[in-house]
């Protein structure tokens, strides 16, 4: 139950309505209000007045509900999707057939009344689909994530990801071929963390140690210790691991 569907359940219930009765004055399929008010339901901002007011909420709208009240009023299974076709828009072209497929499911979506919807947009001010990338940088998989006063673990929500550890040259630091490194950048070596770096055309997670102003020690841990010892100017520092997920 979300807010928003607590107060179409609750005044519907007081004037003595059905979930039928108030579809039928809507225009819409029972279905729908009783997943707007289960809070299983992207509503559009047009719905959610034509609804509202239906059931006599003439002085509410969408403008009282905080971005954590319409944050609650959705599946996130359900809006995944949806934000992740919002992300598509921004990617470089595709293919004539991709893109025709890509806007025949747009325009699938958009006579549902979600794409652009305020509660779609407004969700998206609080969650971020992050991009999950491999080895070489290319996107594979994304991670949605809560975006808080503005950021995302201390990152600019555009700027962090997920980095898929290539191999189990980690483990002794408790990090598995597979595993997914949320990285915050950082161009400067932070001692005693975890970073992704570059080095030597080689793409890794290691943990950093500065020996003194012009070097530092990158370690790794497979079968057994080992560590590079380079000099700054040797050393591209991409980011910050500040936390883990594993795969199990």
């Amino acid at each position: 139950m979300s807010r928003l569907g607590d107060l179409l359940r609750t005044e519907r219930l007081r004037q003595k309505l059905t979930p039928k009765q108030v579809a039928r004055k809507c225009g819409v399929s029972e279905s729908y209000i009783i997943a707007v008010e289960n809070g299983t339901r992207i509503i559009a901002d047009d719905q959610a007045r034509r609804i509202l007011k239906t059931i006599g909420l003439k002085e509410h709208s969408e403008a009282d509900f905080t971005l954590d009240d319409i944050a609650a009023t959705v599946d996130l299974a359900q809006v995944q999707p949806q934000m992740a076709k919002a992300a598509q828009k921004q990617r470089p072209a595709q293919p004539e057939a991709e893109k025709v497929a890509s806007t025949r499911q747009a325009d699938d979506q958009d006579k549902e009344g979600v794409a652009g919807s305020v509660w779609l947009d407004a969700l998206q001010s609080v969650l971020k689909n992050v991009p999950v990338m491999n080895a070489v940088m290319q996107p594979v998989d994304h991670r949605l994530l809560p975006i808080q006063q503005g950021r995302i673990e201390g990152g600019a929500p555009d700027k962090v990801f997920y980095f898929m550890a290539p191999d189990d040259s980690m483990r002794g630091f408790r990090i598995y071929q597979g595993d997914l490194a949320l990285i915050v950048p950082s161009q400067s070596p932070v001692d005693g963390a975890i970073m992704l770096v570059e080095y030597a055309s080689h793409r890794a997670l290691r943990k950093i140690k500065r020996q003194d102003d012009y070097t530092v020690l990158l370690q790794s841990y497979d079968k057994e210790y080992d560590a590079v010892s380079l000099r700054l100017h040797e050393v591209n520092f991409i980011g910050r691991a500040v936390r883990v997920e594993i795969s199990l």
